[in-house]
């Protein structure tokens, strides 16, 4: 099965620009860990976006191992579209209006 592309809704580029800065700004290398985890969970949604389970708005969610973030995703015929990088304690479902 060929790898889709995965794209970034633009307010998910801004979450993942903030926290990649608020981590740069304690420590450069957990701000590279950070950034070396999520690339790793894009390439594992990439490969098989269909590992995770689908919710009620047909959205995925794939949790980082070491840092209180979650992809939420939706996978179409085309495209894997990634509508946020959430934080796990913040404000839960804001993206919603966002699909």
């Amino acid at each position: 099965m060929a790898r889709k592309r995965v794209e970034f809704h633009e307010e998910a580029s801004l979450e993942y620009e903030a926290a990649f800065a608020w981590y740069l700004e304690r420590s450069s290398s957990v701000a590279s860990r950070f950034a070396t985890e999520l690339d790793r969970a894009v390439d594992a949604i990439a490969e098989a976006p269909q590992r995770w389970p689908a919710n009620s708005q047909g959205t995925r969610k794939f949790l980082l191992q070491t840092f209180p973030f979650a992809l939420i995703y939706r996978d179409s015929a085309a495209i894997i579209q990634v509508l946020a990088v959430a934080h796990g304690h913040r404000r839960p479902g804001y993206w919603k209006e966002r699909l």
